[in-house]
């Protein structure tokens, strides 16, 4: 009786500690967590935000593509296996881009930023979250991934010499009156792929990392982010797309590039934008353009400035802590590697030296749960079978400036309800370049201030 009425005690501590917004002296955090709250539905569930940016246009709702939420309705939905496969196909391909362009590492030969453009890309199929918006007069709507390391934005089009499979019609310039081809003698076609010309008609090409690939003419049309009309938007319209792109019409680039969406809506969004990624695939998120008042509301760490080194935002990491406590990690760990922070990466990556104290610490708070083994990308999984409810340590990010997010326990957790693993993984090269991720970026309110060259988070926006 007396041990029972000792461990409701333990039990509701805990669960006091896990709302608490900060650490009482200097006892540990926990999250006592439900694992069911932790996955998804098969049902939608309303959106959490719509009140709160009522008056914030445009907000554009975002989905994983994966879940009810969506409407994409591919033939097999991806396994979370085949999801991390995926990703690591990405982060292979953003460490081969960055080594190549900077000249390190066992890549042959710098290449140019036009090079980079035109023949390398990302691996497109790991990117998760989609958006909707429209394109051509009239408008067509148009399902794309956004991606905050891609130059280009580019759908689909007719007449398709190569397509894959996707939800809405392909486009069909011939039915838009605003659409034109980009010249071959402009400045913007330079930027998006060199020299690539079909008599004075502008071409892209882009080449992913898992062997997908987009090419065609790059144009200009009218893009429709309701209410909002922008004129003579550049992007790519694709005649030769083949890849795992999962019935999406094309994809969102909004990387710190002179083409991106982001540079061209300059005038209009102040190369602003903001985005809340959803705890669980059967919830929604959002992405909003320009400044709003939640946008002065967040923790700043600034936009670290690299030279010709991807189409990237690059951030710095200095720090990782488990229940509250800080690892003992030299600063120079994470400053050797450099760090980004992408979109369309699901697992954040450190490096070996970063990654080793943070399982540990995190091992040592888990003991009561039975461990199991992982895969060659996870390493610290646990059975959680029979069990409803979990205890786990807060993990919390460090970046410049005194920023330190405490990552929601969808943040930490990544699997199905009756296993999970921690959801970060190590670089086998120590210098091989950090990626803050996707899962430990959900619920925070991510807001992009190019001008002011900083990157701001804060919790619990959705």
């Amino acid at each position: 009786m007396a041990n029972s009425l000792l461990i409701s005690l333990l039990q509701i501590y805990l669960l006091f500690l896990s709302f608490s917004t900060c650490a009482l002296g200097n006892l540990p955090k926990f999250h006592v967590v439900d694992l069911h709250a932790l996955t998804s539905k098969d049902v939608c569930s309303p959106p959490k935000y719509m009140e709160r940016f009522k008056s914030v246009k445009p907000t554009l709702k975002m989905v994983d593509r994966h879940g009810p939420c969506s409407t994409l309705h591919p033939a097999e939905k991806l396994s979370l296996e085949q999801i991390l496969s995926n990703d690591q196909s990405r982060v292979d391909s953003i460490h081969h881009r960055v080594s190549a362009i900077s000249g390190k590492g066992t890549t042959s030969g710098p290449l140019s930023p036009s090079q980079i453009i035109a023949q390398s890309g990302n691996s497109y199929s790991a990117g998760n979250y989609i958006v909707h918006v429209g394109i051509g007069t009239p408008s067509k709507t148009s399902t794309l991934i956004f991606d905050t390391g891609s130059y280009v934005t580019w759908v689909q089009c007719e007449p398709c010499k190569q397509c894959y499979m996707q939800q809405e019609p392909i486009f069909d310039p011939s039915q838009s009156s605003t659409f034109m081809n980009v010249s071959c003698n402009s400045t913007s076609c330079n930027d998006v792929s060199g020299n690539n010309c079909l008599g004075s008609s502008c071409l892209y090409s882009v080449q992913y990392g898992d062997g997908s690939y987009t090419s065609g003419y790059y144009v200009e049309d009218t893009l429709t982010l309701t209410p909002d009309v922008i004129q003579k938007f550049r992007f790519g319209c694709g005649q030769n797309n083949k890849g795992l792109f999962g019935e999406v019409a094309g994809l969102l680039g909004l990387s710190p590039s002179s083409e991106s969406f982001v540079s061209q809506t300059s005038d209009k969004y102040q190369s602003v934008f903001s985005y809340c990624l959803p705890p669980v695939s059967s919830s929604t998120g959002y992405l909003n353009f320009g400044r709003n008042s939640d946008i002065s509301k967040t923790n700043r760490t600034p936009i670290t400035k690299q030279t010709n080194f991807g189409p990237y935002y690059y951030i710095t990491m200095t720090g990782l802590s488990v229940a509250d406590k800080t690892l003992p990690i030299s600063p120079t760990v994470f400053s050797n590697a450099g760090t980004i922070i992408d979109s369309g990466t699901v697992i954040t990556r450190l490096p070996p030296d970063a990654y080793q104290p943070l399982k540990s610490a995190f091992r040592e708070h888990m003991t009561q749960y039975k461990m199991v083994p992982g895969d060659s990308l996870l390493d610290t999984c646990y059975d959680f079978t029979g069990v409803d409810n979990v205890t786990i340590p807060t993990v919390g990010v460090q970046f410049l400036n005194n920023v330190s997010l405490d990552l929601d326990p969808n943040g930490i957790l990544i699997g199905t309800t009756s296993q999970r693993c921690l959801a970060f993984a190590g670089n086998s090269d120590p210098n091989g370049l950090g990626i803050f991720g996707n899962v430990q970026q959900r619920t925070f309110n991510v807001v992009y201030d190019i001008p002011k060259g900083e990157i701001g988070f804060s919790p619990d926006a959705c």
